[in-house]
């Protein structure tokens, strides 16, 4: 949800996206900050992912990087991991990590599970 100056003020996901916004406008049940994070609400964006997993990992970095005001700051700091390609060194080695630098490697990711990167084939 995005206020008139083009600012994130909530990020969420649904299966449903037309049950999800139907909720936050209903008369009856609304807490205080969901009011004023409905009168503030401009305009909606939306991305479409391919299952649920890909939703969750997909809000939890969006809130992560834009801490959205009305949006629960995940204290958990659970990061999920990437595969890491080497590619400077001599002999390129892959590696799973939690962590992004800007080291000249190549990540891809990221993964719901470790288990699915240390999969073979």
């Amino acid at each position: 949800m995005k206020d008139k100056d083009d600012g994130i003020i909530y990020v969420g996901k649904a299966v449903s996206l037309k049950n999800r916004v139907r909720q936050y406008f209903r008369k009856n049940n609304k807490t205080a900050r969901i009011e004023k994070m409905v009168s503030l609400i401009d305009h909606f964006e939306y991305i479409v992912t391919d299952n649920e997993a890909e939703a969750l990992i997909l809000e939890c970095n969006l809130i992560k990087k834009n801490r959205p005001k009305f949006n629960v700051l995940l204290k958990d700091d659970k990061t999920y991991p990437y595969i890491k390609i080497g590619i400077n060194e001599e002999y390129p080695n892959v590696y799973i990590t939690r962590r992004i630098t800007k080291d000249g490697a190549r990540y891809f990711g990221p993964y719901a599970s470790p288990r699915k990167c240390k999969r073979n084939g």
